[in-house]
């Protein structure tokens, strides 16, 4: 049926169209939803909006009807007999009803809309007070306000319209850093929900590790190296000049030494459920990173990943050599191969997400559509689109809309 057939009883009321709007309060049961709409349905009305919550086993249901007409309905036919059936038919269930009587739908919503999702561990009311400040004063109205998540952190998203995305951006994130919290807010369209890329940075991002101190460590000179990765992560030394440094110091290390560090990475809490569930739900993953093919590739292969791409150490003889092969992954490199990652899964850029931690990391972080700074560096953090700073990784989740009933959902459906 085309939209000049829908037939005029079906349409949108306009502003000039009485209303009513039903509001349920009290203790939750099965049954409630299908009672209220069969009370309602005995006076043939048209239901324009529906809303209904449950929290902590207390129910809030809101129906926006059309007021019954004189011609309408078998049981009554006014307003007052609509009211008096609801209000009967609550008390019998111990709920308390409300009816406001207006006109047309819901006021249209501002122009300009985003998803505010609020990580707390804890989320305090002050917190929640100043966020809902902070959106108001930027012009933005809260159209609703929806819990993705309680563990491991408190997660809350609301759906703000009436300011465009980076003014909210701009005004929520001295907020954050001051409320202790981590906010993120993204454009809201259907490309949030459309097949999406994720590459994430390896060391300190998917990985508790940075595997060069791994390897170090075995070659007697952890301190050294730990010292030059500090400085390069900071921004403070050329990425490519502190790892061809670093890297000289491991020559001479027998090859069996690559088996030894693989065991000894440890994955970030929240990798594996982070990287399931994405798989799960239709998402590409991939890593980029300033360390090793001898070890990302192993962590492509052992979570099933799509793409990998790092530096590679040169063995000769079965002894490192102390330099690397091939192209270096730097800054410029990992942008690059986020770019490459997206053509080949046939991603836009706007709906591709990167996750790192480190200034190597800050042209792929602004390069995606979202860019996302985990436990980061404090320039990192400046720059990217939104930061994480809890322990855990599969929080990024929720920044994608993704709720932990979803996530324990995917989790059923292994094999």
């Amino acid at each position: 049926m085309s939209a000049s057939q829908i037939p005029p009883a079906t349409a949108v009321p306009g502003d000039d169209v009485p209303t009513l709007l039903v509001k349920i309060f009290g203790k939750d049961r099965p049954g409630i939803t299908a009672g209220l709409f069969d009370t309602l349905a005995a006076y043939s009305v048209d239901v324009v909006d529906i809303e209904q919550v449950v929290t902590r086993g207390r129910i809030t249901l809101c129906a926006l009807v059309t007021s019954p007409s004189p011609s309408q309905g078998t049981t009554g036919s006014t307003e007052g007999d609509l009211r008096a059936t609801v209000h009967s038919w609550a008390e019998s269930l111990n709920l308390q009803a409300e009816i406001i009587s207006g006109r047309g739908d819901n006021r249209p919503r501002g122009t300009g809309r985003s998803h505010v999702t609020v990580l707390g561990h804890p989320l305090t009311a002050e917190t929640a007070a100043a966020i809902a400040a902070a959106i108001t004063a930027s012009g933005g109205n809260i159209d609703r306000i929806f819990r993705l998540a309680k563990y491991p952190v408190t997660a809350v998203e609301f759906a703000v319209s009436g300011a465009a995305t980076e003014a909210l951006r701009t005004v929520l994130a001295p907020e954050a850093a001051q409320l202790g919290v981590d906010i993120a807010v993204v454009a809201a369209g259907l490309q949030r929900r459309a097949q999406r890329l994720v590459v994430m940075d390896v060391d300190s991002t998917l990985i508790q590790d940075e595997v060069i101190e791994l390897f170090a460590a075995h070659a007697g000179c952890e301190a050294e190296v730990a010292e030059v990765t500090a400085a390069a992560m900071r921004g403070e030394l050329d990425f490519e000049q502190s790892l061809h440094a670093r890297v000289e110091l491991l020559g001479g290390l027998d090859a069996s030494v690559v088996e030894a560090v693989r065991k000894e990475v440890r994955l970030t809490p929240g990798a594996r459920t982070l990287v399931r569930t994405l798989k799960r739900l239709g998402y590409q993953v991939g890593v980029v990173s300033g360390g090793f093919t001898q070890v990302t590739d192993a962590l492509k292969e052992e979570l099933g990943l799509d793409f990998a791409s790092a530096n590679t150490l040169e063995i000769v003889d079965g002894k490192l050599t102390g330099r690397v092969t091939g192209d270096i992954v730097d800054r410029a490199g990992k942008a690059r191969l986020l770019r490459e990652f997206a053509q080949q899964a046939g991603v836009p850029l706007a709906q591709t997400v990167a996750i790192g931690d480190g200034a190597n990391d800050l042209d792929m972080l602004n390069t995606a559509g979202l860019g996302v700074a985990f436990n980061a560096k404090p320039v990192v953090r400046e720059a990217a689109h939104t930061a994480v700073n809890v322990p855990f990784l599969d929080t990024v989740l929720y920044l994608l809309g993704i709720t932990r009933e979803e996530v324990e959902a995917a989790d059923t459906h292994v094999g």
